[in-house]
Order: C-alpha cells, then sequence, then structure tokens
C-alpha cells in the first residue's frame, strides 16, 4: 500500500503527518512502527493522524502514534505542527482551530509572526487521573514533581541537564510501578525564575529533541515549587519554546508558544 506524507518538525521534536480526511488508511500499529523507524521508514518520534471531526464542537480530530506503534493521548509539539499542516494543505482557512484528542480538546492558533500558539489545557495533579501511585518508599535521585498535560509527566529538577544520564535514568523511572501506564520523564535544570534548560525522555519514543507537554509539565511543577515565574523560555536541544501559566487559577490553561516547519513531502510503500 503506498501512503503520502508530510514530514514536520517543531523545535526538533519531528513528525510524519497523515490526512485521513477523506478516507482511513486503516493502519497496524506495525506500519506506524515503519513509519517512524528512521532505518526502514520516514523517520520521527510521532506519527499525527488529521481525521474529520467526531463531534461538532471540533474542527478536526487529532490521534497520535509514537514510533513504537502505540497510541498516546497528547503531543504539544505535534499540535502545532498539526494546525500548519491543515492550514497549508487547504483543509482549513482559519487561523485557530479546535481538535479533539484522545485526552481532551486543544485549540491551536498560527500567529501572524509564523510562531503558533497551543491552548493546552490545565494540568492535572490528582494521582488517579495522572495515573500516579505515590511509593512507600522514592529514592531521592528519581522524581521531584508529577503531573499531566494530557499524558503523565515526572519532573527531576537536576544540577546540570548535559551531564545527566538521561538514557539512563529514563528507563528506570518509567518502569516505577508509580506509573502504571508508563511515564515521560523529564529533566529540569534552572536558569532563572524566567528561563529552564530541558531533556525529555518519552514513552515509546525515547529522548526527541523536543517535547511541547513536558515543556508544560516541567514549568508547572517549578512554579507549583515556588520556582519560577507564570512565563518561562524553554531551552531544549531543538529549539525555544514560551510556556505561560496562571497558577493563581487552578483551571487556568497553559499556554505553549513555538515553531512549526514543514520539512518535505512524499510517499511510501507500506
Amino acid at each position: 500500500m503506498k501512503i503520502n506524507f508530510t514530514k514536520m518538525q517543531g523545535a526538533g521534536n519531528d513528525f510524519v503527518v497523515l490526512d485521513e480526511t477523506r478516507a482511513r488508511l486503516n493502519l497496524s500499529p506495525d506500519q506506524y512502527k515503519q513509519l517512524g523507524d528512521r532505518h526502514f521508514g520516514v523517520g520521527a518520534d510521532q506519527i499525527l493522524t488529521v481525521r474529520t471531526a467526531s463531534t461538532s464542537d471540533v474542527d478536526f480530530d487529532y490521534v497520535i502514534h509514537n514510533n513504537d506503534g502505540g497510541e498516546v493521548e497528547q503531543c504539544g509539539n505535534g499540535a502545532r505542527c498539526f494546525v500548519r499542516f491543515v492550514r497549508s494543505m487547504g483543509l482549513t482557512d482559519k487561523t485557530t482551530v479546535k481538535v479533539r484528542t484522545k485526552s481532551g480538546v486543544l485549540t491551536l492558533t498560527e500567529n501572524a509572526d509564523g510562531q503558533v500558539t497551543v491552548d493546552m489545557g490545565a494540568p492535572i495533579f490528582e494521582a488517579a487521573q495522572i495515573p500516579y501511585v505515590a511509593p512507600l518508599v522514592k529514592m531521592k535521585t528519581e522524581w521531584d514533581y508529577v503531573v499531566s498535560m494530557g499524558n503523565p509527566h515526572a519532573v527531576c529538577l537536576v544540577d546540570d541537564v548535559e551531564a545527566t544520564p538521561v538514557l539512563t535514568l529514563g528507563p528506570m523511572i518509567q518502569a516505577n510501578a508509580a506509573f502504571p501506564q508508563g511515564v515521560n520523564v523529564g529533566f529540569m535544570q534552572m536558569v532563572s525564575r524566567s528561563e529552564i534548560k530541558l531533556r525529555v525522555f518519552e514513552r515509546g519514543a525515547g529522548e526527541t529533541l523536543a517535547c511541547g507537554t513536558g515543556a508544560c509539565g516541567a514549568v508547572v511543577a517549578g512554579i507549583q515549587l515556588g520556582l519560577l515565574d507564570s512565563t518561562v523560555r524553554v531551552r531544549t536541544h531543538g529549539g525555544n519554546l514560551t510556556i505561560s501559566w496562571n497558577a493563581s487559577s487552578p483551571n487556568s490553561s497553559v499556554m505553549m508558544t513555538g515553531p512549526a516547519t514543514t520539512v518535505y513531502q512524499g510517499t511510501i510503500e507500506l
């Protein structure tokens, strides 16, 4: 089967984007895995699928698969690419669209300066909704804060993010029984009250050059711990993101702004 795809990236977090607004491709987990494979496929952190809206209150459905073939709830950097894709492909002329994901509705806005802002919704702190089962004994070297941004995040404060063994600690924390559905692990270095450095080891993808929900989760954690102000620049290996959140209003949305770029289009046989 031959399919058309678009390769996109947002702050180095890269994606294969598929258009299923006309017909479903009905791909299997193995086919998603092939698309994400950097040796035998296109290569991407996640595969994003655009589908017609399943309900009248949104413009599209937004489906996300990691490069291991598994479906996940949320992808913030992908959301920025999503709105750039649907506009460039003529699927909508709106500059702001609403999309339904597995974990809820996102509002995406393509700004006049080329950046994209995503209303990520309110963070989730309730353990059962994350989901998170607090261990009776926790090593201090593991995580400092747990939050969900539509998918679970464990945030670790580190002195030097570049010297931190992310590729070792990430899988260890992900395997912890405290996270029954796994977890994305963020390693955050404080630069100032308005700037952090961040590396994220994601479920089903490993370390990525950037993680939008990870950036949101890290900033929320820093604000809750009294370490950060309400607007923070997040420096990742792939680029910079700006995250804003008003902690005084518990139901306020986390806002994420950053780049979204089309790399190329192509056809692949699966």
